[in-house]
């Protein structure tokens, strides 16, 4: 099968992940159309298109529960304007309430229109964040996917027009730039030295609405999760929060207790009886990877390991069955792979000094590299152990 995520697949990125229970997806539901212009040329919208919906059926017991993923999108009604902060002036004393202060001045509402001339009219809204001084804007791909205009508003209620430096669908990230200098970059930080747990506090613009971005707190609920987001497309790698986070959040920042960019939030989780409370970011580290390759070139290659196969499992002294690698089921022509040596029924279980534990992991673990690096792989065949050099080339064209 096709995987259009972004790592390995037996058509894609050389290691194929295994269908999951939990992969749901629906169609996207067109946007209503929008009122008349507002003021500034900027329109409110009613309504909002669901981006990628997944929906799954979990039978537990004797109960049945209907869950459904959904993408942010950039399907939020899009703000007429954004008012200078008042209220709330006070001197910030909570932990929530200084890391609010330092962060909100990162993050932005991105703006979208479908039409290239004209007065801006935006067609949908979501978040972004700030990286740099000079300007440059991290945001979701599917924010961005289409459209033919965009703009960002500040808290302060500034208004610039951007361009679009890069995108990558595969991880969902986008760049865009504004014109202007002297912006307030956002601190990075590290999900690597989160814990379960730990503090995270969300900061986006749900809904589109006025009065500047808004903040949710809770805890990292649960490292490298797999989110389908539609019926082609699968996000690897990606934090859980509780923060509440809604439609319209996607492209903002996820921060952890001191204010520091942990990710960028990009799906959430509902049901039938409304939100779960489950929301997914992108790691910070994933994001700078591939950001710097979309300010640097446009676009970001993706490395391509050239294998299919599914998660190796063992059997512990106990009897218990533990994840244990990943068992290669297939070997593609001319790729990494096979130049590097790998074989039918090798087990990977170390990817360049990391443990090599599941399917899902190897995909993320291979997405932090890029085309050109050599990397060695810990495999054992036959029983016995091995290393093995590979040079990742770049994924190819339609897989």
């Amino acid at each position: 099968m096709a995987d259009t995520t972004g790592d390995v697949t037996s058509t894609g990125w050389g290691v194929e992940p295994e269908p999951s229970d939990g992969d749901l997806w629906a169609a996207p539901v067109a946007l209503p159309a929008g009122p008349p212009p507002a003021p500034r040329g900027r329109v409110r919208r009613r309504g909002w298109a669901y981006a990628g919906a997944l929906v799954l059926s979990a039978l537990i017991g004797a109960v049945t529960a209907s869950v459904v993923l959904l993408a942010f999108d950039s399907d939020s009604a899009p703000v007429t304007t954004l008012a200078p902060i008042g209220a709330g002036t006070a001197t910030p004393t909570s932990p929530a309430a200084i890391v609010a202060a330092r962060v909100i001045p990162s993050i932005v509402t991105v703006e979208v229109s479908n039409t290239s001339s004209g007065n801006f009219v935006a067609d949908a809204s979501g978040s972004g964040v700030v990286i740099d001084a000079a300007g440059t804007i991290v945001t979701n791909q599917h924010v961005v996917d289409g459209a033919l205009r965009y703009q960002v508003l500040f808290a302060d209620g500034r208004t610039y027009p951007a361009t679009l430096v890069g995108e990558d669908a595969l991880t969902d990230l986008a760049v865009l730039h504004v014109g202007t200098a002297g912006l307030t970059p956002i601190a990075l930080g590290s999900s690597r030295a989160m814990s379960i747990g730990d503090l995270t506090i969300a900061v986006g613009s749900p809904l589109g609405l006025e009065g500047g971005p808004s903040v949710t707190v809770g805890v990292l609920s649960a490292f490298d999760r797999r989110v389908r987001t539609s019926s082609d497309s699968e996000l690897f790698g990606l934090l859980q929060t509780d923060a509440p986070i809604t439609r319209g959040s996607s492209g903002g920042a996820l921060v952890d207790g001191e204010g520091r960019l942990i990710g960028i939030t990009s799906a959430i989780a509902v049901s039938d009886v409304g939100a779960e409370g489950l929301g997914f970011a992108i790691p910070v580290e994933m994001m700078q990877r591939i950001t710097a390759d979309l300010i640097a070139d446009g676009v970001s290659p993706h490395p391509f390991l050239g294998i299919s196969g599914s998660t190796h499992f063992e059997t512990r002294p106990d009897g218990a069955l533990a994840p244990a690698g990943v068992e290669v089921a297939s070997i593609i022509d001319d790729t990494a792979a096979a130049a590097a040596g790998v074989v039918e029924g090798d087990i990977i279980v170390t990817f360049e000094g990391e443990v090599v534990v599941t399917m899902d992991r190897l995909v993320v673990q291979l997405r932090y590299y890029r085309v050109g690096d050599t990397i060695e792989i810990g495999i054992v065949r036959a029983g016995v152990p091995m290393t093995l050099e590979v040079m990742l080339r770049e994924r190819p064209e339609g897989v």
